[in-house]
């Protein structure tokens, strides 16, 4: 029971973090019906972001140096990485998909995918190839709780997490932007007929994703400090199937998929099939296109063809 709960806990510490970005997923795909596989660069861009503000803020704030920084200035360095991951996730709508919206789907695909890789080899540019180790903004602690032991670090990825999740659900069913977005996912041509500003609801889904993906990758440079151009590849893959999994264009489905997601690669690490860990998520993925491709909260729509 103490190893179960280990690796239960493990995984929704990594699952809350894959959460994170498969929001950004459900929500493009809920207001445009588009897979954005930058986002998973998104992410890494945010890592990045932590990364350099993290480096100077421990030169310039520290008078001692290698003294694990406050809260105050971790959490501005999470609110920059979102200011500027939200900028371009505006500029990347602005610019790669907008003049897109009214072609046919697979220009938007193709520039996704373009997009990717101008952030995956941009960032080799840009960063350098080479690893990077994140830095310690918050003093590492383990924690005993009963017979289980954890860090700091997971109970912050945790609550973090939790948090920005339930103001996203807030956000979408609470407030007047959010009945603007239910209503663009529902019928985009109806919503504009209707007064509602379509392009700035568009642009304001764009934004608060990337911000969610640079959550995601300050909470995961935290957890797993070393950092690279390409590091967004996988995490944001499974991101994507814990996306599909939950029901792609669902908001609690996004969210309970990328928990499940990561219980279940915990566990596989943990067993002697540990070498299948990334590729449980595909395994998945397989089973639910086959099974149930709506996904677990989905609702199945035919389309006209």
């Amino acid at each position: 029971m103490q190893t179960f709960l280990q690796y239960l806990l493990n995984g929704i510490a990594v699952g809350a973090i894959y959460a994170l970005i498969a929001l950004g997923y459900t929500m493009v795909y809920g207001i445009l019906k588009l897979i954005n596989f930058a986002h998973g660069d998104v992410f890494m861009l945010g890592s990045f972001v932590g990364y350099y503000a993290g480096g100077w803020a421990a030169t310039h704030l520290h008078d001692q140096a290698g003294t694990p920084m406050s809260w105050v200035i971790a959490a501005a360095i999470m609110l920059l990485s979102m200011i500027l991951c939200g900028a371009f996730g505006y500029l990347n709508e602005r610019i790669a998909y907008r003049p897109l919206r009214n072609a046919p789907r697979i220009a938007s695909l193709i520039t996704a995918i373009g997009v990717s890789f101008f952030l995956e080899y941009g960032g080799q540019f840009v960063f350098g190839p080479d690893p990077k180790f994140f830095p310690t903004l918050i003093e590492k602690h383990l924690i005993q709780v009963g017979t289980i032991t954890t860090t700091n670090y997971q109970m912050i990825v945790l609550g973090v997490a939790l948090v920005f999740m339930a103001l996203m659900q807030y956000i979408i069913y609470g407030t007047k932007f959010g009945r603007a977005m239910r209503a663009v996912s529902f019928n985009f041509e109806t919503a504009s007929l209707m007064g509602i500003p379509t392009d700035r609801v568009i642009s304001t889904t764009f934004v608060i994703g990337s911000a969610l993906a640079a959550v995601a990758g300050i909470l995961y440079g935290l957890s797993y400090p070393k950092i690279d151009p390409l590091m967004g590849i996988m995490p944001g893959l499974k991101a994507f199937i814990a996306a599909v999994l939950g029901g792609i264009g669902n908001v609690p489905g996004a969210v309970v998929g990328g928990m499940i997601i990561g219980i279940v690669e915990s566990f596989v690490a943990g067993s002697h099939y540990s070498n299948f860990r990334d590729a449980i998520a595909f395994v998945i993925l397989i089973a639910i296109l086959l099974f149930r491709p709506s996904g677990l909260f989905g609702k199945y729509e035919p389309e006209k063809v």
